[in-house]
């Protein structure tokens, strides 16, 4: 008796070896209507080389918690057949606290392959994604995809699309929550789907993903590989708080301060950040403050000069800060082609002569009405049109040159405009009033 239950039990192990082998898409469909535990228990019962084809069936959540459950020396057996792109699926779809371990599992080769696999620019979809999404065979049928929905199983209970996979996990379509709920439990739910599905590669950039969700007005957009295979999808939450981050980031580096640098960061990490930027801006500071040592004669002979000198700087800050600001934000959501460039640089310089025009007049008034005298008006009103639409032209060169030669246009441009409209400011009035000088004495 002992030795036919032992032959029927072998007998049964063949069969099943024989069936995952021969059709192991149908099998993997099986195995995840099972629990994770009745799945964990049959499919170490299998070899590893038919394990390893049914796990690149299996959907990645999934196979990630069977994973986890079999034995370690198992689980490594099935990862090594599967090689580097099995593993970094699995491994892209584990909880944080699980990695590590999972990766301590691979062998070294493996593990250096899958990690590459997984490296994901910063500014990228594959960096933002998730990947507790709902995925379904095209095979299943609308109760189906509904059991398997209140199984525990899933990991993503969704609120707007499920996505559809092949027997390779392949995307192949897309279905609203809607129309899953409105339709009969019998219908199959490849008849639903929409097949045109517009999804990311994870290398895309975060603006491009941004723009695609904008345009078409997208709560989450899905990310394939190369292959064609669902990895993880971006929601439009996801973006939104990439994108909040980053302008805090910018407006942070825009004044030399580190884009890590938070309200309560320890005092040596803020010091360690800050100092190389001061020492930057007291250069700078020295470079306009040695502009006016060159007229110190003519300040000490006509001490009304100073009294202008913070306007025509001030004024040349302001007016280079709103190109500044125009240009960045256009650089950002692409908005500046290359063929493009002259011509802004030609706008913000006539923006800025127009501005000098209209603020020197003014300027020039307030001096002669203060002063009376006409000469002194007209030497800063000059001195105004000369400083802003510098600033105007700086204001866009400056971030637009960062970006032509690889720099971070965000990175203290602030320091490097402010600079610019000193020493051009300083120069400009100084130097007029010494053309004039015999008429300001």
């Amino acid at each position: 008796a002992i030795l036919l239950n032992m032959a029927e039990a072998i007998s049964s192990v063949k069969l099943l070896q024989r069936y995952f082998r021969d059709d192991p898409a149908t099998a993997a469909n099986n195995i995840e209507s099972l629990s994770v535990a009745e799945a964990s228990e049959l499919v170490s019962q299998l070899s590893t080389k038919v394990a390893a084809r049914v796990f690149s069936r299996l959907s990645p959540s999934f196979a990630a918690n069977v994973l986890n459950e079999i034995p370690q020396e198992k689980a490594k057996e099935i990862i090594t057949i599967g090689g580097a792109d099995l593993a970094a699926t699995l491994l892209l779809t584990l909880p944080d606290s699980k990695k590590q371990s999972f990766v301590d599992t691979l062998p070294e080769e493996l593990r250096a392959s899958a990690q590459e696999i997984l490296t994901f620019p910063a500014d990228s979809a594959g960096n933002l994604m998730r990947t507790d999404y709902a995925a379904f065979s095209r095979k299943l049928s609308v109760d189906e995809v509904i059991t398997k929905l209140r199984s525990d199983t899933v990991r993503q209970r969704p609120k707007s699309n499920i996505y559809i996979v092949d027997d390779d996990q392949k995307l192949v379509g897309v279905i609203g929550m809607r129309d899953i709920l409105l339709a009969e439990p019998s219908t199959k739910i490849e008849t639903l789907m929409t097949k045109d599905v517009i999804a990311v590669e994870p290398f895309a950039s975060t603006e491009d993903v941004a723009r695609v969700v904008a345009n078409y007005k997208f709560l989450s957009i899905p990310v394939k590989d190369a292959q064609g295979r669902l990895i993880g999808v971006v929601r439009a939450s996801s973006l939104l708080a990439d994108a909040e981050s980053h302008a805090t980031q910018d407006i942070q580096k825009l004044f030399g301060v580190s884009a890590q640098e938070r309200a309560f960061s320890p005092i040596s990490f803020c010091l360690k950040k800050r100092l190389p930027w001061l020492h930057i801006n007291l250069v700078t500071a020295f470079m306009a403050a040695s502009v006016i040592a060159l007229f110190e004669d003519i300040i000490a002979q006509i001490t009304v000069l100073a009294v202008f000198l913070p306007v025509v700087a001030g004024q040349g800050g302001n007016a280079g800060a709103q190109s500044l600001a125009v240009v960045m934000r256009g650089i950002l959501l692409r908005e500046i082609p290359p063929q493009d460039i002259r011509r802004l640089l030609i706008k913000e310089s006539t923006i800025g002569i127009v501005n000098g025009v209209l603020v020197g007049l003014v300027t020039a008034a307030v001096a002669w009405l203060w002063y009376g005298n006409p000469y002194l008006g007209l030497v800063i009103g000059l001195a105004m049109i000369v400083n802003l639409a510098a600033a105007g032209l700086a204001g866009a060169a400056i971030p637009i040159g960062m970006k032509r030669y690889g720099l971070d246009p965000a990175q203290s441009s602030n320091i490097i405009l402010t600079t610019v409209t000193d020493i051009v400011g300083f120069f400009a009035f100084l130097g007029i009033a010494m053309i004039f000088k015999g008429f300001l004495v």
